[in-house]
């Protein structure tokens, strides 16, 4: 069996771990120290744990499960970072600074199962999980590459956090410790298309983390042509698990909307997802599309969709129409994917 990455144990388990060995409990947090807070790069560095201690950390785990294999885009602007994990598979993370903000944007599977059209992640199947610790990694590189600690973490990369419930959930736990990273958890956000389950138990978690939901259509014919998922997890569904978690854990869900030329876009859809939309307190951000070659749509123009904005607006929904930062390089909105070598 490959050694377990040590990112992505809780500092529960570390202890259970330090336990095992007869080592004293303070030594799980002498490591998570040095893994979170002086950001060591090897064992080597951990001078205050005894070296046959480090001997059996280096025989149980793995330190690095993630390579860096490409960056594009220029230091202080959108980034894209190719990375290779320790089977081969590739994913790919976002940086996206702004003047006050460092986000990254993480991947949660190789692949997806979702199928949305527009999306590039699923093009090429799904392949696998990713791991609470490769999950981690990913921000710690991020850090790596801003130089400092990123400030908010969104999980839209490739894959469906809800279809990797457990690990996703773990890695957000990991990265809000306060003893390591301390990421606030209203500065993360998961995203899912619409996976009800997994909207549902994260209402019982206990975790003031920001909710976004894919909508994309305001009618089920349309989104189940552009969203598979909702033959299985239908509007009306959707929207109802939406207002019980709204109501159960009193936080405000931001909901998704990728505006498409002549698909939906037009005057009368905007009155449809205001009705949809009216029932509960929510946020609405519109994303004109970006271009996928295995999707032949387009973006509207700016007066349609200036509109569509209006539309909400006057109903008093709180709408924000945002272009996706990094389109260049293919890391905006439903463009990054899995690869291969």
């Amino acid at each position: 069996m490959s050694p377990v990455p040590i990112h992505g144990l809780l500092l529960e388990e570390l202890e259970a771990f330090c336990k095992e060995q007869g080592q004293p409990s303070f030594r799980a947090k002498q490591i998570w120290d040095w893994l979170y807070v002086k950001r060591a790069a090897s064992l080597d560095e951990m001078k205050n744990l005894p070296a046959p201690f480090r001997a059996q950390l280096a025989e149980n785990f793995s330190f690095q499960c993630l390579e860096k294999l490409e960056i594009k885009g220029a230091p202080g602007e959108t980034q894209k970072l190719l990375l290779k994990l320790v089977d081969g598979e590739l994913i790919e993370a976002v940086l996206i600074p702004a003047r006050t903000r460092r986000t990254v944007c993480v991947s949660t599977q190789v692949g997806c199962k979702m199928a949305c059209a527009f999306c590039a992640s699923g093009q090429c199947g799904f392949r696998r999980n990713l791991t609470a610790g490769e999950i981690v990694e990913q921000v710690l590189l991020a850090t790596d590459v801003y130089g400092e600690r990123p400030t908010n973490i969104v999980y839209m990369g490739v894959g469906e956090p809800f279809d990797n419930y457990d690990e996703t959930l773990k890695s957000v736990r990991i990265l809000n410790h306060p003893d390591g990273l301390g990421i606030g958890a209203r500065k993360i956000t998961i995203s899912t298309s619409g996976v009800i389950p997994g909207i549902e138990r994260l209402a019982g978690e206990g975790l003031q983390v920001e909710l976004s939901v894919s909508l994309h259509a305001p009618e089920n014919e349309l989104r189940s042509k552009l969203m598979p998922l909702n033959k299985r997890y239908p509007l009306d569904a959707l929207m109802q698990a939406c207002a019980d978690y709204t109501a159960k854990t009193k936080r405000i869900i931001t909901f998704e909307y990728t505006l498409i030329k002549d698909l939906n876009n037009s005057a009368a859809q905007a009155r449809q997802l205001v009705k949809l939309l009216k029932k509960f307190s929510c946020r609405v951000n519109l994303i004109p599309l970006s271009p996928v070659e295995e999707f032949a749509g387009e973006r509207p123009d700016s007066e349609t969709m200036k509109a569509f904005f209006q539309t909400l607006e006057k109903a008093g929904i709180n709408t924000t129409l945002r272009d996706s930062k990094g389109s260049a390089l293919k890391a905006a909105c439903g463009q990054l994917r899995a690869r291969s070598l």
